[in-house]
């Protein structure tokens, strides 16, 4: 009975985010910097961290200098409390950015922004935020569950990706085993649905029409965040994003 409420509720969100009215999304061709969060409900030291990026939600300048996501790892779920945020491939990307030499080694809570290691939080220093690099304009577009991205650029670096990811905001977690056991979690940026997709050339940049990833979860508040690399470097090159509208 559990299963299917649950399954109901994705369902009827999916839906409302579908009928939502048409959205844009554009950056400046300065770069939009974007920060992200590798975590765990399985980690007793995530939850500070979690806080301190649940802290940009009222930040002025988000969506517009910065974005962050948090992609919740699966490598901790074996210690007695499987997050439901987690996926695989989220523990792979680290892994990935780890073999490239941008980050020391894999582990919770780590910070990446712009595709490097920034370890300054221990040191409560501020975001060292790149304000300056003329990048070029991601142009993005949001009907039903259609995206529809360009990416405007003189600096053609082949092949370009596009990421998308579905974020989940105000979601609670009592944790019922492992670290963090009686804790109440509480989790913003959340990534619930992630892809990465190669985008075409076009005469003054890229484009691409692809759809919106399926949320794992469903959350009554949502936004959207894309981004930019090349080919196996997972650094970002330009980002946009904001609050998805949800049909009433």
């Amino acid at each position: 009975m559990k299963t299917t409420l649950v399954f109901l509720a994705l369902w009827f969100s999916l839906i409302a985010y579908v009928q939502a009215e048409p959205q844009t999304f554009s950056s400046t061709d300065n770069r939009t910097n974007l920060i992200e969060l590798y975590t765990s409900e399985g980690c007793s030291s995530c939850p500070p961290v979690d806080r301190w990026l649940s802290k940009f939600k009222n930040d002025d300048r988000l969506w517009k200098e910065f974005i962050p996501v948090a992609f919740h790892v699966d490598y901790w779920n074996y210690i007695g409390w499987k997050d439901r945020f987690s996926e695989a491939q989220y523990g792979q990307r680290q892994r990935k950015y780890a073999a490239g030499s941008n980050l020391s080694a894999v582990y919770t809570p780590g910070v990446i922004l712009n595709g490097k290691e920034w370890r300054s939080l221990q040191n409560k220093r501020a975001l060292n935020l790149d304000e300056s690099s003329i990048v070029g304009k991601l142009n993005v577009g949001v009907e039903g569950d259609q995206v529809m991205a360009t990416f405007l650029t003189s600096k053609k670096n082949n092949p370009a990706y596009l990421n998308v990811a579905v974020l989940g905001f105000d979601l609670i977690t009592t944790v019922e085993a492992g670290e963090n056991h009686g804790r109440k979690l509480a989790h913003d940026f959340v990534v619930l649905g992630y892809q990465r997709t190669a985008m075409e050339t076009s005469e003054k940049g890229y484009l691409l029409t692809t759809k919106l990833p399926m949320k794992i979860e469903p959350a009554s508040k949502t936004g959207l965040a894309t981004w930019i690399d090349y080919g196996n470097d997972l650094t970002p090159v330009q980002a946009t994003g904001g609050w998805l509208a949800v049909a009433e």
